[in-house]
């Protein structure tokens, strides 16, 4: 049988030709997974509260810096939509809608608003600063504080299309939304890969909640039927039913966040009460900003010391507006508002929010009432640890 003999020297080349090209194809494996490895370029912040407790505020601490894009609870459209439906199964849709937002996938406001045409389609959008100045409008710079009274005289006719073209100029992408009720509901956002998502867990002591919802019954009676799965009937939560869902749901994010979190969830959530927020704005506020990766500039902070030093907690027809008001009186004022008795029933159904979250309870009327005693704990008294993030604790 004859053998045929192949000449050495192209054994070799051959051998050199095939080992460059396993070496050619490992680098680009390695660039690879070194890409897939790479934080998206993007920060995404959820400033995750519930009605009446603040959130608004703090989301136009964020909107009014000029690398955000700021969306004011784009969930509004799923709920309006599908009204009929309870709040855990619109949870999935939620989820949906705010991981395409948080992508400058604006596409997916078609299924509950296919007519869209302008920017005052969108819920609440002259909210966000991003929408009131270039690229999204030219009327206003994005280093200017803008008004939401202003921005809707001026640029509410511009196109949707600028909605996204805006958000993919931003550095940050922020959404405030109040439509969810458990955390592990957003583990699939943590842990997608083309996210770097933060939450902001902000809370307020249930008793000034209420008090503060008793100025907006009628606005909130659609949401609290969804909350209590009422197919759709309005109700009025006289009976504090939709407060002790609320209590609940900051009780088991607070819990499944701070008390054996998975890693994922290491230095990406923040609690923030809302009393410590209007006690001592610019150190709270630069922690948030620290933990979203942002730095106050001047003018941001000169804006926000005047909006937190107003004169008197506001008027009723402000109760969704951010006005300039004196903060401490407004986080304070449910303690001469509200009767005891009152009280007493919000204490009932929210008792271990209250004490979990660091607030005190009353034992009377003249506890109530009595300013000098100081119902916000020092977070330090807490039983569980506060936050990772925040070392000053």
């Amino acid at each position: 049988m004859a053998r045929i003999r192949i000449p050495s020297t192209i054994v070799i080349i051959f051998i050199t030709v095939q080992t460059g090209f396993l070496l050619f194809m490992y680098a680009r494996y390695s660039s690879f997974l070194l890409q897939s490895e790479e934080k998206p370029s993007q920060v995404h912040v959820l400033i995750l509260s519930s009605w009446r407790s603040g959130s608004s505020f703090v989301g136009q601490l964020f909107s009014q810096h000029p690398s955000v894009f700021y969306l004011m609870e784009p969930a509004w459209h799923v709920w309006v939509t599908m009204y009929q439906n309870s709040a855990k199964v619109l949870h999935m849709a939620v989820r949906d809608l705010v991981r395409s937002v948080f992508l400058c996938d604006m596409s997916v406001f078609d299924a509950y608003m296919p007519w869209k045409r302008n920017l005052s389609d969108l819920f609440q959008w002259a909210a966000s600063r991003a929408l009131c100045s270039a690229p999204a409008c030219d009327s206003f710079q994005r280093t200017d504080i803008t008004s939401e009274l202003a921005c809707k005289t001026l640029c509410g006719r511009y196109p949707f299309s600028k909605v996204e073209e805006a958000c993919k100029t931003y550095s940050h992408v922020v959404i405030k939304e109040v439509r969810f009720f458990d955390l592990k509901v957003l583990y699939p956002l943590l842990t997608d890969p083309s996210l770097n998502l933060k939450i902001i867990h902000l809370v307020r002591d249930p008793r000034a909640v209420v008090k503060s919802r008793e100025q907006s019954v009628k606005a909130l009676a659609r949401d609290n039927g969804i909350v209590l799965s009422t197919n759709g009937t309005k109700v009025e939560d006289s009976k504090y039913q939709v407060m002790q869902e609320v209590c609940r749901s900051h009780v088991q994010i607070y819990e499944t966040a701070t008390l054996k979190p998975p890693n994922f969830l290491k230095d990406r959530y923040l609690m923030v009460r809302f009393e410590d927020l209007v006690r001592d704005p610019l150190s709270e506020i630069s922690e948030m900003y620290k933990f979203a990766d942002l730095s106050l500039t001047p003018r941001l902070k000169s804006w926000i010391y005047n909006i937190t030093h107003g004169q008197g907690p506001g008027k009723k027809k402000e109760a969704f507006k951010i006005t300039s008001r004196d903060a401490v009186s407004v986080s304070q004022a449910w303690r001469n508002v509200l009767s005891f008795q009152k009280v007493k029933k919000i204490q009932e159904v929210c008792k271990g929010a209250i004490n979990i979250l660091g607030y005190q309870l009353v034992d009377s009327e003249k506890e109530q009432r009595d300013l000098t005693l100081d119902l916000v704990l020092p977070r330090r008294q807490n039983q569980f640890s506060w936050s990772s993030f925040n070392p000053k604790y």
